[in-house]
Formats: C-alpha cells, structure tokens, sequence
C-alpha cells in the first residue's frame, strides 16, 4: 500500500482533471491515539467540505443497518448481513479512511470505464473527477445523474461546471 502523501499526489496531481486542479482536495487521516488509529476521510471543494466521514459514522450506520435487517432477512448469515450493512452504510456516503485507500487502490489498478461503472461509490467518484474521463463521456453520464447516490451527485455536477457542460 502506497503512503498517504503518494496516494494524494496522485489523486491530485496525475489523475484529477486539469479544470478542477487548485479546487479539489483530498483528505485522510488516522488517529495514533485512537483505538486501532481509526480515522477520518474528506474530499473538499475549493476548501469547504463536500464529503466526509468517519470510522464512527460509518460503524454507527452500519450497526444501524444491521439491526434493521435482523427480522427482515432471516435466512442470510450473520456475516452476510454484516457486509449488507456495510453496503447500505457506503450508499449513504459513510465510510472510514481505510475504505479511502482501499477504493483507490482498485481506482488506481482498472481501467477508467470500469471506474465509471464501479459497484463501489468512492471509485466512482475518484472516476467522476479524473482527466481521462471526456466532455463526450461527461455528456454521456447526465443521464445518470438522477439515479446516482445523494452524496455523489454533486461531484457530478461540480464536474460539469468545471467543464462548462450545462446539465438538463
């Protein structure tokens, strides 16, 4: 696994799109002095926070969405119910910092239309804001838009501005 400071770089600096450099900024932290050096992640537009969680968050909607799915899906494992949570918790737009640099490493191993289509949100915005994704492509994914999850919509359309594509 790549540093921290590596894994910014080139998220920054090699992969972000020409038109959004100087604007988004990427974030992750652990704590030393928190159990397990859990942490924080964050992406920033123009310094205010767009996105952000933590390894609280994310352990307190998964449980959330655990104990939801006790009595409504009997027949799955209590692992399987486990992993369903931790989807439904990433739909919702928590994570921890761990997850960061995991989605990144699949980002940064595929090709960027697998990016673009990824089951994984984070990948998908890592996708969204890249150089090698086009004003064609761009065009091509407002239709999209309306389905995506309510936190990764407006990646999309800071994306679309920066590009001076106008969304219908």
């Amino acid at each position: 696994m790549a540093t921290w400071s590596g894994i910014r770089a080139k998220l920054e600096k090699e992969y972000l799109a020409p038109s959004l450099r100087g604007h988004i900024t990427y974030f992750a932290t652990s704590y030393s002095r928190c159990p397990d050096h859990e942490g924080r992640a964050a992406v920033l537009y123009d310094g205010k926070e767009i996105l952000k969680s933590n390894y609280y968050e994310h352990m307190i909607s998964q449980s959330i969405q655990y104990y939801k799915s006790k009595d409504d899906e009997s027949g799955l494992s209590s692992s399987e119910k486990w992993r369903k949570a931790f989807d439904l918790a990433l739909n919702e737009g928590t994570f921890d910092q761990t997850y960061f640099y995991e989605a990144f490493g699949k980002f940064d191993n595929q090709d960027i239309k697998q990016s673009l289509v990824s089951e994984n949100p984070i990948v998908r915005l890592f996708a969204i804001l890249d150089r090698r994704v086009g004003k064609r492509t761009l065009i091509n994914l407002m239709e999209r838009i309306e389905n995506e999850l309510e936190w990764l919509k407006p990646f999309y359309f800071i994306r679309l501005e920066a590009e001076n594509i106008t969304y219908n």
